[in-house]
């Protein structure tokens, strides 16, 4: 990650401190058996963790928390949000006592200009929110076709050299431009700023009058000659920027997403705020413009466009609304321009859901074929739990089971052997088939070999047993060395009756963060449900919603 960011790819550092602080919270729990043997307990910690993360990363920590709840969190309880509020304060603390950029500030594009926008600019802000979620579908898009791309092709077998291609790729298209050959963080931070008459950017290259000190800034702002040959740099900058990112980000390195959207989108909007600017100055004397640039104060601010635009790209890449416009209030300091940064965000993400389902996140986890139910992920509202089970019940297939005592170590291996399931259901005995727990099958694997490494007595024909020795009528005149498996036994597995909606059970897996379900009658197991299953179901029936 850092050779990656100091080499100068389109790549952000935000995304893989996520990660990282994920991962801390995930070895962290380990030594604590209260939060490491328990899933949901786990996931507790892992949001917390990512709300440090993201705070870290911007030096956003209420930003952070919003962000676990809005996109890593599946259930986000009242104790789940202290607990995530909490280390975001202790890594935002951290982060301002390291003060790593050594200015005592922990805002990273802090905004100096308290001018008021005007009701008017309603309409290119709207406008800049309906672009950013066109920009981030066509992002998404691409970006997903040069993944399956690297994925079925030969360009996934070489990954060193195509880090090592798009390095020089990047280097060559960047270093002659003049805006990518700065830090994307450092391009930010001037596409935001304002202008001011002593300002040597080409970006600030207007027709200053100051021979009329009571002439509005409105009359004193045509452009310069350099300005119109700074917004043509932008465009190519816009578009050099999306391609390199669409094929930077998915290489074996570790990257995110967030400064290269935020980049994109200051770049557009500061076009736009340009163009908005200079058809004010052209239409001066409009009632409307006359009315809306009455004051002293510059009437229309690029700078603050180029906000609004990041904001908007970046909800149109990732679809955040809330934390999304937190974030930028703690990344600016502009607290005057939430309402433009809320309008953006909600147009952004209403245009690009319109495109397409689904966030940058969320695609890259079904390209990868992760077992992962998204807000998109619907079933029809009739569908019961016996109708999405495996086996299906008019399919004739058997559900694997085992049984409590009346298995042998050949039964056992075969059963492993002959499929492919994940766990098999515990019941009583095959004439009474009562469910008594769950056993997975990866833990009954380990389990049989540790018990025939340690023990060489045991054969094919050894009795395999799946309950306390009580409970079993062993033959004191059996010779074979028994094996009991009652301690890898869940023994209150998560159970639903055949019946069940479907709805339920998609609230059952999204919110607990179950592996499997068990579709019972009457005690008796009578199929098995996974989040593949529901995700095999939901595609099968909706090919439009991957």
């Amino acid at each position: 990650m850092i050779l990656g960011v100091g080499a100068g790819l389109n790549l952000g550092k935000e995304g893989p401190m996520v990660h990282m602080a994920a991962c801390v919270g995930n070895i962290f729990a380990y030594f604590f058996p209260k939060y490491g043997q328990n899933e949901a307990k786990k996931r507790e910690i892992l949001s917390a963790s990512a709300a440090a993360g993201v705070a870290v990363a911007f030096g956003a920590p209420i930003g952070g928390v919003l962000f676990s709840l809005e996109e890593a969190s599946y259930y986000f309880p009242m104790k789940t949000m202290f607990r995530s509020f909490f280390c975001a304060m202790v890594s935002a603390n951290v982060l301002r006592i390291l003060n790593p950029y050594g200015s005592d500030n922990m805002i990273m594009f802090y905004v100096d200009y308290q001018a008021q926008w005007h009701v008017m600019e309603l309409f290119p802000f709207a406008l800049l929110g309906l672009l950013g979620g066109i920009f981030g579908t066509i992002f998404n898009r691409a970006n997903l076709y040069i993944c399956r791309l690297r994925k079925s092709t030969w360009l996934g077998q070489y990954p060193v050299r195509e880090v090592l291609v798009v390095s020089l790729i990047t280097a060559v298209l960047s270093f002659p431009h003049t805006y990518l050959r700065m830090n994307t963080s450092e391009l930010i931070k001037l596409l935001v700023s304002r202008c001011s008459p002593g300002s040597d950017s080409s970006l600030c290259d207007y027709r200053y009058n100051t021979s009329n000190p009571l002439a509005t800034v409105l009359q004193n702002y045509p452009a310069g000659p350099t300005l119109s040959t700074a917004v043509v740099l932008l465009a190519i900058a816009l578009i050099l920027k999306l391609i390199l990112t669409v094929f930077t980000f998915g290489i074996k390195v570790p990257t995110g997403l967030f400064i290269p959207s935020l980049a994109a989108g200051a770049i557009m909007g500061r076009m736009l705020g340009i163009a908005t600017e200079q058809f004010v100055v052209a239409h001066a004397s409009h009632p409307l413009i006359e009315k809306m640039c009455k004051s002293s104060q510059p009437c229309i601010n690029p700078g603050l466009y180029a906000m609004v635009g990041a904001a908007a790209t970046l909800g149109g890449v990732t679809r955040m609304t809330i934390s999304l416009v937190v974030v930028m209030l703690e990344l600016t300091g502009g607290l005057n321009y939430i309402i433009p940064l809320m309008i953006a965000a909600m147009v952004s993400k209403w245009t690009g859901d319109r495109l397409t389902n689904g966030s940058i996140y969320e695609e890259h986890i079904r390209l990868n074929d992760y077992p992962y139910l998204g807000a998109y992920d619907e079933l029809d509202s009739m569908l019961v739990a016996a109708d999405v089970m495996q086996p299906r019940r008019d399919s004739g297939s058997p559900l694997y089971v085992v049984t409590q005592y009346d298995m042998t170590v050949s039964d056992v291996d075969q059963l492993i052997s002959g499929c492919d399931v994940k766990g098999f259901p515990v019941v009583v005995s095959q004439e009474s088939p009562y469910l008594v727990g769950w056993v997975s099958r990866r833990e009954l694997r380990w389990a049989m070999d540790r018990e025939r490494k340690y023990d060489p007595n045991i054969v094919d024909d050894s009795p395999v047993y799946f309950a306390s020795v009580q409970q079993v009528n062993i033959n004191d005149t059996h010779e074979l060395t028994p094996v009991n498996l009652q301690n890898i036994v869940d023994l209150s597995p998560t159970t639903v009756s055949d019946q069940t909606p479907m709805e339920t059970v998609l609230d059952f897996f999204r919110k607990l963060g179950l592996r499997q379900i068990i579709v019972t009658r009457n005690g008796c197991p009578l199929g098995v449900l996974t989040k593949k299953d529901i995700l095999r179901h939901v595609r099968h029936h909706n090919p439009n919603n991957r």
